[in-house]
């Protein structure tokens, strides 16, 4: 899947190009291990499969990502998740942004297929990763959604909350670099007022040192379910 970038660093802008053919969703990927087991003792309350490991790496077809402005989906048992997306290009490591759109009613039955059932919207907007590295810890992911004719904050709070990307990556790959094609989408913050479905997800990362942000928007369509 060819991706396209525009890329915000000193100097005039760019784009870069990342082919990708390997796609990683680390799932589980908080730094509190007793707040994860907390929630992972919660889902399993409604009957949301336990995970094998801490993190945990879900393999999703790269021919799911998606730059556009719209998906569709089945059924109205979906939502979004704003997470960083980092991603290898021209020998660098840099970060945007994607959203994790999960069908929750499947994924009572399996995490991994109902990942692999939404299309996963990413931006094009991306940063240097060595740019914001030294403050990663003080990023902030944020998304809102669309509730009553009105938009409402969904997500929101830094990334000190989560493992760092290199963390996540060297657990992957046992201590190598992110390969060349391979991207991964990094964690998530909890649902502010609980997971929920909207017709229209918007999702951002902060940097309030430089007072920038990485944004993106789609939209969802939603298709009948039918037997």
């Amino acid at each position: 899947m060819k991706l396209v970038f525009n890329v915000e660093a000193a100097g005039a802008p760019r784009q870069v190009q990342a082919d990708i053919h390997t796609f990683v969703i680390a799932g589980w990927a908080g730094r509190d291990r007793a707040a994860i087991d907390h929630h992972i003792e919660e889902l399993a309350a409604i009957g949301v499969p336990r995970p094998s490991a801490v993190p945990l790496y879900y393999r999703v077809a790269e021919n799911q990502l998606t730059q556009a402005p719209r998906i569709q989906v089945v059924g109205p048992h979906s939502s979004g998740e704003v997470e960083t997306f980092v991603f290898m290009a021209d020998g660098d490591l840099y970060v945007s942004l994607t959203s994790d759109h999960t069908d929750r009613k499947l994924e009572s039955h399996s995490v991994a297929l109902s990942k692999q059932l939404c299309a996963k919207p990413v931006g094009s907007t991306a940063w240097r990763f060595a740019d914001v590295a030294d403050h990663w810890d003080e990023l902030v992911i944020r998304s809102r959604i669309v509730e009553d004719g009105r938009e409402v904050v969904y997500q929101e709070g830094a990334l000190s909350a989560l493992r760092l990307p290199v963390e996540l990556i060297t657990g992957y790959t046992d201590g190598r670099p992110l390969p060349a094609g391979c991207a991964m989408s990094c964690g998530t913050v909890g649902a502010i007022g609980g997971i929920r479905p909207s017709t229209s997800f918007a999702m951002e990362l902060y940097d309030p040192r430089s007072g920038r942000s990485l944004r993106h928007q789609y939209a969802v369509d939603v298709l009948p379910e039918v037997a």
